[in-house]
């Protein structure tokens, strides 16, 4: 396992050790986890923008003006499916 530092503020230092204090956890253990979390969430997202951009360039879009209409419909009695 690797091992890093990191320079925690006092404050942040404080809310860290009452939170893991809270969590019968050490310090350590909560910033690995919300690291971890961090990562994985920051992971997903990049994926999903890359699934996205590739999509569109290879022309699998709709429309702003589609989806502009859909939207517009919306409580009206000509209610418009989502643009597909």
């Amino acid at each position: 396992m690797a091992s890093i530092t990191v320079q925690l503020d006092q404050t942040l230092e404080s809310e860290l050790a009452q939170l893991a204090n809270a969590r019968h956890q050490s310090p350590a253990e909560v910033a690995v986890e919300a690291i971890a979390n961090y990562v994985a969430r920051e992971s997903w997202e990049r994926e999903h923008i890359r699934k996205g951009l590739a999509e569109l360039e290879a022309g699998v879009a709709v429309s702003d003006e589609s989806v502009s209409a859909w939207l517009d419909s919306w409580g009206s009695e000509n209610e418009l499916p989502a643009p597909r």
